[in-house]
């Protein structure tokens, strides 16, 4: 079971196991064998965004006006999208093109179940 604090928690959690479709730890959670580069390139734009989220936060603390609060708003989750764009684009590059190499098919059902999800 995974337990996070807070929704950005919750969201780098989730954004990090979007997975490929036959990895699996014992628990059942699918999960993606990554490089140390892709790693630290997504570690490093989760920071940012981290960053983000607390800068949003000391504004409400500031009494800064809604406007610049909510244009952050929209850039941390322009940011979040653009990343798990990234993550989707890899996943159909790598998991989704061995997959259908190794003659499962099903993956592009999975994708297109998961692409619904995500809008």
């Amino acid at each position: 079971m995974l337990l996070t604090n807070t929704p950005l928690e919750y969201i780098i959690v989730m954004v990090i196991l979007m997975s490929c479709k036959n990895c699996k730890m014992p628990s059942d959670v699918k999960t993606t064998h990554r490089s140390s580069e892709e790693k630290r390139k997504i570690i490093k734009r989760l920071n940012v965004i981290e960053g983000q989220v607390r800068g949003i936060s000391q504004m409400i603390e500031n009494d800064r006006y809604c406007d610049d609060v909510l244009i952050q708003i929209s850039a941390v989750t322009k940011s979040l999208q653009s990343l798990g764009n990234t993550i989707l684009q890899n996943h159909m590059k790598t998991c989704m093109i061995r997959d259908i190499q190794n003659g499962d098919t099903n993956i592009v059902d999975d994708v297109m179940k998961l692409v619904k999800k995500l809008q």
